[in-house]
């Protein structure tokens, strides 16, 4: 299980100091939190911090790195890692805080993105929208160099324990909320995705009215019912009935869109309605799509255009962290052997001119529409008249990170050169034995702790292998039979990463703590505590956070609550549950 014990101290290391476009502007320093490749093939995720002042500069990188690692713990965000370079930048402020936080009469405060709660202190606004100064966030964004408008995603934190945050252009949210590392994937849904709300209120407690548009532009909200959306193949009509993601079945359920009545969504709850649930499917499906379309899933290899038949071709596609990208080769239509590489001295090409294609295509479970389904396509003229002069390349150039533990369930790989007169060998051994040759290794159901080798050209790569799941020890109040009355508490605990909980075999459900402090356990109430507008801990119908508004039967009796932990290197630990009786 992979500790985070060096991460922040890793991070105050940081890349250096550099000054934004305007010279009055305090100086940022830019930190790698995350390198997976070239900035022109990876999308950079560059977290800014606006109130933290150069004293309580570690206590940003320590916001960034639970931001950061909460995200790598949901899907899609956690089989796509690898295609995310992550930076922080670290910037002095003059003072600490942000603006109107969290009261419009709150002082302001002199910061350099400007943030403030109520939508930059308006009145006519709500109070958790969190707004910055977009003009001044994309200044020093740029300080990531290589980086454009185009290829990156601004998340902007602000020094506060108040829970807010927004989406749009860029993400926003509170650093130190009990809530706030969830807050980030959400707004990200908003501004990567493309994600509407699915609440049934704009302002918290007030319920939202009946829907009065047409069919939403919304993917996952509708007027249609279920027999419509499949007989008009419209909507998530692929994933009806399927088990949600988010807990219960994917169908149709009222309210969305601030509207409490007369427009659906796929699910009961999901990350655009509770933070604290997964994306349901409809959400992963576009969010997969989107985090895809940032990254070329064709990377490099033998560029496109007229070469000879005397010679190694090569494709340098994409590597997902749990699977692999698809990849088809033809000649003139016919299926040529290879994946990575193909060697067109052995395929006895005909005098003449011919057509190479190859084609990558993401398998993923994740995306059931063909049409947004990840796929990229090389051609090459290949000409039996063109000489290919010889190249070779560097043993390696380019593999999965050594410095960090991979997962049980990875897919480790290795990119050698491009010779054109060879395919390089990769040989891996796992504990010193034999274990297979080619560009990648699939480790599968391993477990414990293993290192893993992949030998090419006189180099070695050596990777520890972390496949243990994290534990997770769980504490409740001491009652005989486990036992309440009116209310109860629990508190988990993991040996490792970030744990989670489900009551009744719903939805997995991220554990934070409290709502209004992070260190205090969770607390369970027949009908939830109303908490800035929301109830929290609810066992009653409808989910662990409602609005308390919403009609609810109170969750007196007999719950089953199970819990587990996920941990940095993506493994899942044990999941172990208790069962707890509630009486009035």
């Amino acid at each position: 299980m992979r500790k985070w014990a060096g991460f922040v101290a890793a991070l105050v290391a940081g890349l250096g100091v550099a000054a934004p476009a305007h010279a009055a502007e305090p100086a940022a320093a830019v930190t790698e939190v995350q390198v997976t490749g070239p900035v022109a093939q990876r999308f950079t995720l560059v977290v800014l911090g606006d109130g933290y002042t150069a004293a309580e500069r570690p206590k940003f990188l320590a916001d960034v790195e639970r931001h950061v690692s909460t995200l790598w713990s949901l899907e899609p965000f956690k089989s796509y890692r690898s295609y995310f370079n992550v930076y922080a930048v670290s910037i002095a402020s003059p003072e600490s805080g942000v603006d109107c936080d969290p009261a419009l009469d709150a002082p302001r405060r002199d910061t350099p993105l400007n943030m403030g709660f109520w939508g930059g202190c308006n009145p006519q606004s709500v109070q958790r929208l969190l707004t910055v100064d977009d003009a001044a966030a994309q200044r020093y964004a740029g300080l990531v160099h290589g980086t454009t408008a185009a290829n990156r995603q601004i998340l902007a934190l602000g020094n506060s324990t108040t829970y807010g945050g927004a989406g749009g252009a860029y993400a926003t949210a509170s650093g130190g909320n009990a809530l706030s590392a969830l807050i980030s994937p959400h707004e990200l849904g908003h501004s990567l995705g493309g994600l509407d709300d699915e609440y049934d209120y704009y302002a918290r407690a007030v319920p939202g009215g009946a829907y009065q548009g047409g069919e939403p532009a919304s993917i996952h909200h509708t007027l249609l019912t279920e027999a419509q959306m499949r007989a008009q193949h419209a909507k998530w009509w692929r994933w009806l009935g399927e088990p949600s993601e988010s807990g219960g079945t994917v169908g149709r359920f009222e309210g969305g869109l601030y509207s409490q009545t007369g427009v659906w969504r796929p699910s009961a709850h999901s990350m655009m309605k509770t933070l604290g649930y997964a994306f349901d499917q409809v959400g992963r499906e576009r969010m997969t799509q989107r985090i895809s379309a940032k990254v070329p899933l064709i990377g490099g290899g033998t560029p496109a255009g007229t070469i000879g038949a005397d010679r190694v071709v090569w494709l340098r596609a994409m590597h997902p962290v749990g699977h692999r990208l698809d990849v088809r080769w033809t000649l003139d239509g016919v299926a040529l052997p290879g994946r990575e590489a193909v060697d067109l001295r052995q395929v006895r090409v005909k005098p003449g001119r011919h057509t190479l294609t190859a084609k990558v295509t993401d398998p993923t479970p994740f995306v059931r529409d063909p049409a947004v389904r990840p796929a990229a396509t090389r051609t090459w003229t290949v000409d039996t008249a063109v000489v290919t002069p010889p190249a070779s390349g560097p043993a390696v150039a380019a593999a999965t990170p050594v410095l960090r533990p991979v997962g049980g369930r990875d897919v480790v790989y290795v990119e050698t050169g491009e010779p054109t007169g060879s395919i390089p060998g990769v040989s891996w051994a796992l504990d010193g034995r034999f274990a297979g040759t080619g560009a990648d290794f699939a480790l599968g159901e391993t477990t414990g702790t293993h290192t893993l080798t992949a030998t090419t050209g006189g180099t070695t790569l050596t990777w520890t292998v972390d496949a243990d799941g994290p534990t997770t020890a769980v504490e409740l109040p001491p009652a005989t039979g486990n036992v309440f009355h009116g209310s109860f508490t629990m508190r988990l605990t993991p040996s490792d990463g970030r744990p989670e909980f489900r009551v009744d075999g719903d939805g997995w459900h991220k554990y934070y703590g409290w709502p209004t402090d992070p260190a205090a356990p969770y607390v369970f109430t027949p009908r939830g505590t109303d908490i800035d507008g929301l109830a929290y801990g609810n066992l009653g119908s409808g989910g662990l956070t409602v609005s308390p508004f919403a009609e609810r039967t109170p969750g007196y009796g007999t719950h089953r609550i199970e819990y587990r932990s996920l941990d940095a290197a993506g493994n899942v630990g044990p999941t172990r549950s208790v069962t707890v009786t509630l009486q009035p």
